[in-house]
């Protein structure tokens, strides 16, 4: 059985640096600021994401399960991504159908095995039946991210 997010103080307190950190232009590869306009409050809230990016692509992955932002971007329908002075709103899609989520969660996966292998019922290398198993059930959530412009 997959493991269950908890944030921890340690958790809270390295999200905060690391929000830090790229407000600053600086971080892991890859990392980047989401922030979203709180469904109830409208404040703005930030957590450190890792987009994945697949044939000219954008999706967001949420390992974690229904945590807050993304029930702050289903309300909202957009997000920016911050890294430094570079600032994107952007669109973003729900992906419903199995057969979409299926092939991201596995590519998202494979791309980071070991930060959010523990939240996944499936081993990196399953297969993509056993990835549409595993979007099925709802617990990964993925959002197609998509220039306001283009939308």
């Amino acid at each position: 059985m997959a493991k269950s997010y908890r944030p921890s103080s340690l958790g809270r307190l390295r999200d905060g640096l690391m929000a830090f950190a790229l407000r600053k232009g600086v971080g892991p590869p890859g990392i980047y600021l989401l922030t979203v306009a709180g469904r109830k409050t409208g404040t703005p809230r930030s957590t450190p994401v890792a987009p994945h990016e697949h044939g000219g692509e954008r999706w967001l992955v949420a390992p974690y399960g229904e945590v807050g932002w993304v029930r702050n971007a289903r309300a909202a329908g957009k997000v920016t991504l911050q890294r430094g002075k570079k600032i994107e709103t952007l669109k973003v899609t729900e992906l419903t159908t199995v057969d979409q989520a299926a092939p991201v969660l596995k590519r998202y996966l494979a791309e980071h095995p070991r930060t959010v292998g523990a939240y996944f019922d499936v081993r990196k290398d399953a297969t993509l039946e056993q990835f549409e198993y595993e979007a099925e059930k709802g617990e990964h959530p993925v959002f197609k991210l998509e220039s306001e412009a283009a939308g």
